[in-house]
């Protein structure tokens, strides 16, 4: 069996209309690639990655045996196909190609943006109907993080948890603190990326201080030794190779540490990940993939959670059958750019803060630290609006002192 060819798409891709608001203003239209890989033999084999890889990169897979990619270190879209390909001529599911299976469901979790605490509430209420049981979003100062729980724990069912994501600490909070008043609510589930990825010394302490599990996301030694100084509960790879990923299972197998994957994208890439969990020991936490705030995708099958679980498919390969007809719709999909706009912000006291916010630098909305303006904390009394440009003098004005500015800070 030898790659013969791969076929290369962009699509675009609309959010649920319900969290397309918020989505769109934080990072506007989303855009994937898709890679269809044909064997001389007929089969084809699915992949997928939020952008594409360059030719030289592709051009390494024509012409191989879908078998010289196992434990791929090169490309984990196009080594998502080829692990496809080479469960379909095995005949059996992704998985058996990992290992011995050791979970048939796998824990998946829901994701969102930060923003006003009413639609926080309301997409605990949807994404708990869909049948999730966890939902992350990364934390912003542009909001308060206890009103925005309190108003999620109100509308949540019994065991529904969040999973607050803290983007590595941007602001001045004292951690030990706020994270313990977080763990006062029944809805709280874990913190991921509490401190600085360095401060490993850090996360030992807080870790032993939380009443919530600490997750850990980035690594300052690339998941190794520092797993060894046990500083969180729970690790968590994001867009690992397929290679790297199955190693840092096995230390985390043997260090005895639940953790996760988590890899962005559509059905094939959820697909992917639910395999390669299904088959490492320790891979016990929920996963995210970003699948359920799409509308559509280029596969037939669906692969939403029950009660929280994704059942692993068990069809050779991924598992998964090409919506050709939907490819082609998403390949000419056209949306509209999402524009500048304005962060419109008032704190309790009357004080009001306007910054823009740019969807082609997203991380503004979490680590505002960054632009070096002024220091912010998770727990601040503020709320916020998103002033899109209306075509008034009144925000071409305002548009233009921030740019002057960096930052417009008005008394009441």
């Amino acid at each position: 069996m030898q790659v013969t060819q791969i076929e290369v798409h962009e699509i675009t891709l609309a959010y649920h209309d319900w969290i397309a608001y918020p989505l769109n203003h934080y990072y506007g239209p989303a855009h994937r690639t898709v890679y269809i890989a044909h064997t001389d033999d007929g089969r084809i084999g699915l992949g997928e990655s939020g952008g594409a890889e360059p030719q030289e990169t592709i051009d390494q897979y024509v012409g191989s045996n879908p078998f010289d990619w196992i434990g791929d270190e090169t490309s984990l879209g196009l080594g998502t196909a080829m692990y496809d390909l080479m469960g379909q001529a095995a005949g059996v599911p992704v998985y058996k190609l990992f290992g011995q299976k050791y979970r048939s469901f796998v824990p998946v979790g829901a994701w969102t943006v930060s923003t006003h605490p009413e639609h926080m509430a309301e997409t605990v209420t949807r994404y708990a109907a869909q049948g999730y049981t966890w939902l992350k979003y990364h934390l912003s100062p542009f909001e308060n993080v206890f009103d925005q729980t309190e108003a999620m724990q109100a509308v949540a069912p019994p065991g529904f948890k969040i999973h607050y994501d803290f983007t590595m600490h941007g602001t001045d909070d004292h951690m030990p603190e706020l994270v313990e008043k977080l763990a006062a609510y029944p809805i709280a589930g874990c913190f991921e990326d509490p401190l600085p990825p360095g401060d490993i010394e850090g996360y030992i302490d807080l870790r032993k201080r939380a009443k919530r599990p600490i997750v850990l996301h980035h690594f300052p030694l690339g998941a190794t030794y520092e797993v060894l100084m046990e500083p969180a509960d729970i690790y968590m790879l994001g867009h690992s190779k397929i290679g790297d990923a199955m190693r840092r299972a096995g230390l985390f197998a043997a260090a005895g540490k639940p953790f996760m994957l988590q890899n962005v994208g559509g059905a094939i890439t959820r697909a992917m990940v639910v395999h390669m969990m299904a088959a490492a020991p320790t891979a016990t936490f929920h996963c995210h993939n970003d699948y359920e705030v799409w509308q559509s995708d280029v596969v037939e099958e669906r692969l939403d959670p029950i009660n929280g679980l994704v059942r692993v498919p068990e069809k050779p390969g991924l598992g998964l059958t090409l919506d050709r007809e939907e490819l082609e719709r998403l390949k000419a999909l056209e949306l509209p750019a999402q524009d500048k706009w304005i962060i419109k912000s008032r704190f309790k006291n009357g004080t009001r803060m306007y910054n823009i916010a740019d969807p082609a630098n997203s991380i503004f909305m979490v680590r505002p630290d960054r632009n070096r303006l002024m220091p912010m904390s998770y727990a601040a009394p503020i709320e916020t609006e998103y002033w899109d440009d209306d075509g008034t003098e009144e925000y071409r004005a305002m548009f233009s002192r921030i740019e002057r500015e960096g930052i417009v800070l008005e008394r009441a």
